[in-house]
C-alpha cells in the first residue's frame, strides 16, 4: 500500500483524491492541506477525508510516501522545495514554476535531488499512448514534425518533444496571435447562459527543435471545453503519418496502406460489462490496454490515475521516473517563448539550460 497526501484545494486536488480514493487497494490517502477553511470544510464534507492547515500539521500525523503538488504556479517551487529538504518525493503538477529565472532556480535548488516528477498527464491519454506507441514501433518510420491543435503551452510542447524524441536542444519559436468572434457554449462549469460570439485569441507557432524536426501550434482560447473547435494532431515522419486516428505509411516497400485506430468501449447496446474503455488496436493488434478497466474513468481520469500507479511504481523502485522535473523545465521554457514570440511578434531560440546536464 502507497501512502500520499495532497497538497492544495483547487480542482485539479480533487482528481487526485477522488482517484484516490478509487484505488484502496493501491492507495491511502493520508489528507490534504488546505488553508482555506470554506475549501477545508466543503473537501471534508465531499470526501471524508483528513484535512490540515499546514505541512508541519501533516507531518506529524503521518509522513507519506509521496506527495501531490497541486498549487499555484508562483506557489509550486517553494513547496516543492520544502518537502525535497525532507526527503519526500514530489508530483507537481504543471507548470513545476512561473517564469524561466523560477524555473532555473528550482531546478537549482532541487535538480539533483532526483525527488520531483511532474503531472504531465498528456502523454497517457489513451489516445496518445497508443499513437506513441506505434510511433516507437516505426508505425511511420522516423517522426519529423507534430501539429497540435488541442491544448495549450507546455502540454503541447511535451507532446511533439516526446512524439519527436527530441531532448535540449536549442530550439527557435515563432508564433503569432489572431483574433475572430467565437461561440463558446461550455466552459470547466457547464454550459454558457451566454451563446453571442465573443472575441477569442487564437495562438499559432512554428517550432523549429533542430536536427529537421518541427512542431506547429494551434490554440484557441477554452479549446479544452469549447466542443465547435475539433481536437487534432498530425504526426508525420520518414514512411507516413497520423492523423488523428488514421494512419497512412508504406509497407513491405512497394505498397502504401491505411489503417485506423480503434477504440473498443464496453457498455455499447447489449453489451452489459460496464461503461468503459477496454483497449485500443491497430490493424488487429493491441497496441494500448485500459489499466482501470472497471472504473468507469473518463479520459483523463485513466490518464491522470496511470500517471498516480507510475509515480507509486518509481518510489518503491520497480521502475523507471514517470516524468522528471528536466523535462517540465523544458516544456515550460518553450511554452514561455511562444508567450515571448507572440507578444512581440519576433522569432525567439531558446539555449540549452542547467537541467540538460
Amino acid at each position: 500500500m502507497t501512502t500520499f497526501a495532497v497538497i492544495g484545494a483547487g480542482w485539479r486536488s480533487e482528481f487526485y483524491i477522488r482517484l484516490g480514493q478509487l484505488m484502496p487497494e493501491k492507495f491511502e490517502l493520508i489528507g490534504t492541506v488546505v488553508r482555506n477553511s470554506q475549501r477545508a470544510a466543503d473537501l471534508q464534507a465531499d470526501y471524508g477525508i483528513s484535512i490540515f492547515e499546514s505541512v508541519t500539521a501533516l507531518l506529524q500525523f503521518a509522513r507519506p510516501d509521496f506527495v501531490v503538488v497541486a498549487v499555484s504556479w508562483a506557489s509550486n517551487p517553494e513547496i516543492i522545495e520544502e518537502f525535497v529538504s525532507l526527503g519526500i518525493p514530489v508530483l507537481c503538477e504543471t507548470p513545476p514554476a512561473p517564469d524561466a529565472p523560477a524555473l532555473r532556480a528550482l531546478w537549482s535548488a532541487v535538480g539533483s535531488s532526483d525527488l520531483v516528477q511532474v503531472a504531465e498527464q498528456y502523454l497517457y491519454l489513451p489516445g496518445h499512448a497508443a499513437r506513441l506507441t506505434s510511433v516507437r514501433e516505426g508505425a511511420i518510420g522516423i517522426p519529423t514534425s507534430v501539429e497540435i491543435s488541442s491544448t495549450h503551452g507546455y502540454h503541447a510542447v511535451s507532446l511533439m518533444r516526446s512524439f519527436l524524441t527530441t531532448r535540449y536542444e536549442p530550439a527557435e519559436i515563432a508564433a503569432r496571435t489572431f483574433v475572430a468572434p467565437l461561440i463558446d457554449p461550455l466552459s470547466r462549469d457547464g454550459w454558457n447562459e451566454d451563446l453571442s460570439a465573443n472575441p477569442r485569441t487564437t495562438t499559432i507557432a512554428t517550432i523549429d527543435f533542430g536536427d529537421g524536426k518541427s512542431g506547429i501550434y494551434n490554440f484557441v482560447e477554452n479549446q479544452w471545453h469549447n466542443q465547435l473547435r475539433h481536437r487534432r494532431i498530425v504526426i508525420r515522419g520518414s514512411a507516413g503519418e497520423i492523423v488523428d486516428n488514421h494512419l497512412i505509411a508504406l509497407t513491405n516497400g512497394t505498397a502504401i496502406v491505411e489503417s485506423e485506430f480503434r477504440r473498443y468501449q464496453l457498455g455499447i447496446d447489449l453489451n452489459l460489462d460496464g461503461f468503459d474503455l477496454e483497449h485500443i488496436s491497430l490493424n488487429g493488434k493491441v497496441i494500448y490496454k485500459n489499466p482501470l478497466v472497471g472504473l468507469r474513468l473518463m479520459d483523463e481520469e485513466i490518464a491522470i490515475a496511470t500517471l498516480m500507479m507510475a509515480m507509486r511504481d518509481w518510489v518503491s523502485g520497480a521502475t523507471h521516473a514517470p516524468y522528471p522535473l528536466r523535462e517540465a523545465c523544458q516544456d515550460h521554457l518553450i511554452s514561455l517563448a511562444m508567450d515571448v514570440s507572440s507578444l512581440t511578434g519576433k522569432t525567439v531560440r531558446t539555449e540549452r539550460e542547467n537541467w540538460t546536464n
